[in-house]
């Protein structure tokens, strides 16, 4: 749980991602679009990604990835990213974090 924290409050945008999964490359697409350059975590990458893959879990992510953090506190999954970014605060919990700037 301390090295998901601990990489969570690095970047402004931090998205937990696996290197073959369909969601989460669209999560990034999506934050890119929106002018942000999150930090990428890719798990299956990761010698610690089974560790960090059940501390996300006792978050509540399910499925764990993707895993989106913004301004160090978890935002979630790609449905709840996804309902954000229709909403229309997506963008603005992008710029209250400092991932953007208008």
């Amino acid at each position: 749980m301390d090295r998901v924290r601990e990489l969570a409050s690095m970047k402004a945008a931090v998205i937990f991602t696996k290197s073959t999964c369909c969601m989460s490359h669209s999560i990034k697409t999506l934050f890119y679009d929106l002018g942000a350059s999150p930090a990428i975590h890719e798990l299956d990458r990761d010698d610690r990604g089974k560790e960090m893959e059940r501390a996300l879990q006792t978050l509540g992510c399910n499925p764990t990835v993707p895993a989106v953090f913004i301004g160090g506190r978890f935002v979630g999954s790609a449905r709840d990213v996804l309902s954000l970014h229709l909403d229309g605060s997506l963008k603005q919990k992008l710029i209250d974090a400092n991932a953007i700037w208008f």
